[in-house]
């Protein structure tokens, strides 16, 4: 029970990769809260924060659903409230919440632009900001971001430019974080897959069940999450993990077991060669 009595606050929690995480660190007992907008079920998505709380108890930890849109500062200051209520404390962060649209410049509409830069850019950041004096309380504190490595090479930047320049900001502020916050003993990192990630994204807007088959399942994610999270916060810090080099590095190369269609043909990610 290595997260026993730690609490994770984490954003885009009812399904994917946010809940796989949480499920994983409620294995370990830690208490975790759920934040998401989602309260209703929508079938082509799936999870709603009442469900990913269930799921946190019966894993063994102990869940609190939040309902709160990142994109309102006043629902993440009630949301940290909440969770100092009910835990008494932040141990743990995870920037999941994410919005994804993969279309060039004049198929981008300009809500759509300014939905992706709410929640990826300015909703991860304020999040943060509001977790931040909770963290410095804690003894080992951890953020972890899901974001890309850097690479300013055109080739990555130019069929979304919209989309990437977010996620490449999220990583930008993982690693000024991490010096900024060094003072304070709070590590800040981020991870991101080497494969394509049987999520509803991916299904909905990516590729369809085609696309999930050639995917791995959000539990690797979750699985580095453990690895990198029990790591001493002053010795683990301003890191842009890609998950396969994470688990290698703990001694783990069999990663069959995590495709949706084990020896099937894997879809490496957008940003990774």
């Amino acid at each position: 029970m290595l997260f026993k009595g730690k609490t994770a606050f984490i954003t885009g929690a009812s399904r994917g990769i946010g809940e796989a995480i949480a499920i994983r660190l409620a294995k370990e007992g830690a208490n975790v809260v759920i934040v998401a907008k989602s309260i209703k079920e929508d079938p082509r998505l799936g999870g709603t924060i009442h469900t990913a709380a269930q799921k946190v108890n019966e894993a063994g930890g102990k869940g609190l659903a939040v309902q709160c849109d990142i994109r309102d500062e006043e629902q993440i200051i009630n949301a940290v409230q909440q969770a100092i209520t009910v835990f008494g404390g932040i141990d743990i962060l995870i920037n999941n919440a994410s919005a994804i649209s993969l279309t060039n410049t004049e198929q981008t509409e300009t809500k759509r632009f300014d939905l992706i830069h709410d929640i990826n850019v300015r909703g991860t950041y304020l999040v943060t900001k509001h977790c931040l004096p909770f963290l410095k309380k804690s003894s080992n504190p951890h953020i972890l971001t899901l974001s890309p490595p850097v690479d300013i090479d055109p080739k990555w930047l130019a069929p979304s430019v919209g989309y990437t320049i977010s996620k490449f900001n999220m990583s930008m502020m993982t690693l000024g974080w991490a010096q900024e916050f060094k003072q304070y003993g709070v590590a800040v990192n981020s991870l991101w897959p080497m494969t394509t990630i049987a999520t509803s994204a991916v299904k909905n807007i990516l590729g369809g069940d085609i696309l999930v088959n050639m995917s791995r399942k959000p539990d690797i994610l979750a699985d580095c999450a453990y690895y990198i999270l029990q790591k001493p916060s002053k010795d683990c810090t301003g890191n842009l993990f890609i998950d396969e080099a994470v688990l290698k590095n703990e001694g783990i190369t069999d990663l069959g077991h995590y495709a949706v269609n084990p020896g099937g043909r894997l879809q490496k990610d957008l940003y990774v060669n």
